[in-house]
């Protein structure tokens, strides 16, 4: 469930808070200077970030001399990568919200709850603000033992992004001309904190019952108001340990910066960029062409092409929404043009978009390494068939709705295929391996993934003579924002984790889960159930960094694999995510394919009960995620 994310659609993004046009010339010259001042700075260090694990990886495998600097150099520019990306996500409206109901609200109220989410989001920005700048400040006595320099060189971008944020929060809120209406939002949440403040002899005898008024009551509000996740999880921690107990709140923010700093994330904004480039020198376009020409003549031939691209393409970039849109502009003319419907497109290339996510590179697969110690390789090998099971669970619907149609198109010979394979080989060749290094044990995620940073450069400068020198900036600070968001949320969601572990939550969720009727069974059917509820509010990587820690303990006492457990939830967040009317992912599918959200409902219903059902046969069968593992009992 990578973050979506998407600028390719002629209205906002999903999730994105709106500013009403024309601001005051003086808020749109410092929204400008504050573009320059985060965009700038971000695109330079994702540049930095991949020359520095290149050269690192150049040394190790090619000259057997190994930078020692490199890993704790490209710590630090991580940090600062992913500050400066909060910060330029947070100015582009691209951290991830739930906007299902402010989206049916009336203009007016769509407003205020926008002004809510800035305001509620600065409020966290200067309560965090203080005990940031603490931590840094208590880094500067730590030297790293490479580079011999002090850890406040790494710790101060926390204080730093915050203040950028912040300061972009405050321009965002200027630029609104309703005075009346803003000042009603400032003053809504400036009485929610005085009233929470107030009741704090009340709260601290209230023991347990406050993991349910801050970690349900209050984050449900502020996720159901539009509230960024992030920011919403980053409220309810700060809330709960400032007024019901006696920790420091300068602990929480060595908690984020824990949850963001851990090595194996250093791939993500590397997948991010890879996927941009496969866009930009026009691999994905080569895949689906090469697609088409094989399958294109049987009924329903697109479809499946569909299905097979987005197997191919997926996980590469890390959002779903710039897999979608490689994949559905080189299709959907064609597919209409052979008379299909637009809401079966759209329900289509969303539910690829659910059943592709565990096939590797997956960043929420990274991220479940990352916060639940299993191997990545394991994760990548294990997340190839249960992708498969699913993509025939597709092909069986395409199929039954295929079946009436009348005489497809006339087959391509077997020279147009091979003309279109000889051209799209490269291409091809990309993802496989990626995943067979990985999963081999050649070379790391982050390692791979920069070794296909350069192939993908070379291919398209010498090989398709298709690459844009003027796109790589923009993509640059996209890589930067799309990283940022989903690090911040990482980082929220680890004080949050620490926190419910903290107050005991973690032992009685254990017990509950342990004493189900029905067992591993009902285990594994309360966990779906669960799972598609969360992907659906918060998306995969914040349910997974919430309550990774707290079930897959609980799932390996009941003797669920890991692997298995993590490509049951994994698949069940996917079903939340893309699945109306909640299902971020689904909107994002249909503003890609311009297409009414209303003409996709009806189609999706088949595909989603299709993969449920595959769901459940990975859930029945463990061998469909374990099969080809060494060690079948991980």
């Amino acid at each position: 469930m990578e973050l979506l994310h998407t600028a390719v659609v002629g209205k906002p993004e999903a999730g994105a808070v709106s500013v009403p046009a024309g601001p005051p010339g003086w808020v749109a010259a410092a929204d400008k200077a504050l573009g320059h001042l985060t965009e700038i700075p971000a695109a330079l260090l994702v540049l930095a970030e991949i020359c520095v694990l290149f050269a690192g990886v150049t040394r190790r495998y090619f000259f057997h001399q190994p930078l020692i600097w490199s890993d704790e150099l490209a710590s630090i520019l991580f940090l600062w990568l992913a500050m400066l990306g909060a910060a330029v996500a947070f100015r582009r409206g691209g951290h991830m919200r739930m906007t299902a109901f402010v989206d049916i609200a009336s203009p007016r109220m769509r407003t205020f709850l926008d002004l809510i989410a800035i305001v509620a989001a600065g409020a966290w920005l200067m309560l965090i603000g203080h005990p940031a700048f603490e931590f840094a400040s208590d880094e500067m006595v730590v030297t790293l033992p490479a580079l011999d320099i002090s850890n406040a060189w790494r710790a101060a971008a926390l204080p730093v992004g915050l203040a950028l944020i912040g300061a972009s929060a405050l321009v965002r809120l200027l630029s609104f001309r309703d005075w009346k209406l803003m000042l009603a939002a400032v003053l809504t949440v400036a009485l929610v904190l005085g009233g929470l403040v107030a009741l704090q002899p009340v709260l601290k005898g209230l023991g347990n019952w406050n993991l349910v008024i801050f970690f349900v009551g209050i984050v449900g509000a502020l996720v159901v108001a539009g509230v960024p996740i992030a920011f919403a999880f980053g409220l309810a921690t700060f809330g709960y340990l400032a007024l019901t107990t006696s920790t420091p709140t300068v602990v929480v923010v060595g908690r984020m910066d824990e949850g963001m700093s851990h090595l194996i994330l250093l791939s993500v904004p590397l997948f991010v960029f890879l996927g941009l480039l496969i866009e930009i020198t026009s691999m994905a376009k080569a895949m689906v062409q090469f697609l088409a020409s094989l399958l294109g003549h049987i009924k329903g031939g697109l479809s499946y092409v569909l299905i097979g691209a987005m197997y191919l393409v997926s996980g590469i970039s890390g959002s779903k929404a710039a897999d979608m849109a490689a994949v559905a502009p080189v299709l959907f003319p064609e597919m209409k043009r052979r008379g299909a419907k637009e809401g079966d497109m759209v329900a289509l290339l969303s539910a690829t978009g659910a059943q592709t996510e565990t096939i590797p590179p997956s960043l929420v697969l990274i991220t479940i390494g990352s916060v639940t110690g299993i191997s990545i390789a394991d994760l990548f090998v294990g997340g190839l068939l249960p992708g498969v099971v699913l993509a025939i669970m597709l092909s069986v619907v395409v199929w039954w709705r295929a079946r009436a149609e009348g005489t497809a198109d006339k087959r391509a010979t077997w020279k147009q295929v091979g003309k279109t394979l000889l051209v799209a080989a490269p291409a091809l060749a990309l993802p496989f391996v990626i995943r067979a290094a990985v999963i081999e044990g050649i070379a790391t995620a982050t390692e791979v993934s920069t070794i296909g940073i350069v192939y993908s450069v070379l291919m398209g400068l010498f090989v398709y003579r298709r690459f844009d020198w003027r796109r790589v900036g923009p993509a640059l600070v996209e890589t930067a924002a799309l990283s940022g968001s989903i690090l911040l949320i990482i980082g929220a969601a680890t004080g949050m984790a620490w926190a419910l572990t903290q107050s005991g939550f973690s032992r009685q969720l254990a017990m509950v889960m342990t004493q189900l009727p029905g067992g591993t069974a009902g285990f594994l059917a309360v966990s779906i159930v669960m799972f598609i509820v969360l992907g659906s509010v918060l998306e995969g990587i914040p349910a997974i960094v919430l309550f990774g820690p707290l079930l897959f303990p609980i799932a390996k006492q009941l003797g669920v694999p890991d692997v298995q457990y993590a490509m049951v939830v994994v698949l069940a967040m996917g079903i939340g995510l893309f699945a109306p009317p909640f299902g971020v992912g689904y909107y994002a599918a249909c503003a890609i394919s311009r297409v009414s959200p209303s003409q996709g409902i009806r189609p999706i219903v088949g595909y989603m009960l299709a993969l449920l059902a595959g769901t459940v046969l990975v859930a029945m069968v463990p061998w469909i995620s374990i099969g080809f593992l060494t060690r079948p009992g991980t």
